[in-house]
């Protein structure tokens, strides 16, 4: 743990702001480069971030290792739900065009989902890494 002030306060500062850019990078990924990976990894790049600055104890304020375990398996289940639900409505695993009232829409709609599942399960996990190895030298 940094005793830096200026580390310190900066960290405070560019938190949102990483978070942000990630929710930035998750929205864009249906239009451009991006999507749930970039987001996910810049996500837990921000917890990276608090963890070296502050400290294990205070990272596990802010994402609690019990919610963090949590959210590994809610993210593959969000990725297969979507498929699940394209094979309920009428089409193929994985197939968005029934899962709205426009196949446009149902498209839009099924990526979102599948991206943010992704997002939860790639940024849960490699928290979980961080956890797990920062706790293994004690």
């Amino acid at each position: 743990m940094s005793l830096d002030l200026v580390l310190r306060v900066g960290t405070k500062l560019i938190f949102p702001f990483i978070l942000l850019f990630a929710f930035y990078v998750q929205m864009h990924g249906d239009y451009g480069p991006g999507g749930g990976f970039q987001a996910g990894v810049i996500v837990a790049a921000a917890v990276i971030l608090i963890t070296i600055t502050f400290g294990l104890q205070t990272a596990k304020r802010i994402a609690p290792q019990g919610l963090i375990e949590r959210m590994i398996p809610l993210g593959v289940l969000l990725f297969a739900g979507t498929g699940i639900l394209g094979l309920l409505t009428g089409g193929n695993y994985l197939d968005y065009a029934h899962l709205a009232h426009d196949p446009v829409h149902g498209h839009h709609l099924g990526i979102m989902m599948v991206e943010a599942g992704v997002l939860v399960t790639v940024s849960s996990t490699m928290i979980a890494l961080l956890y797990a190895f920062v706790e293994r030298g004690r």
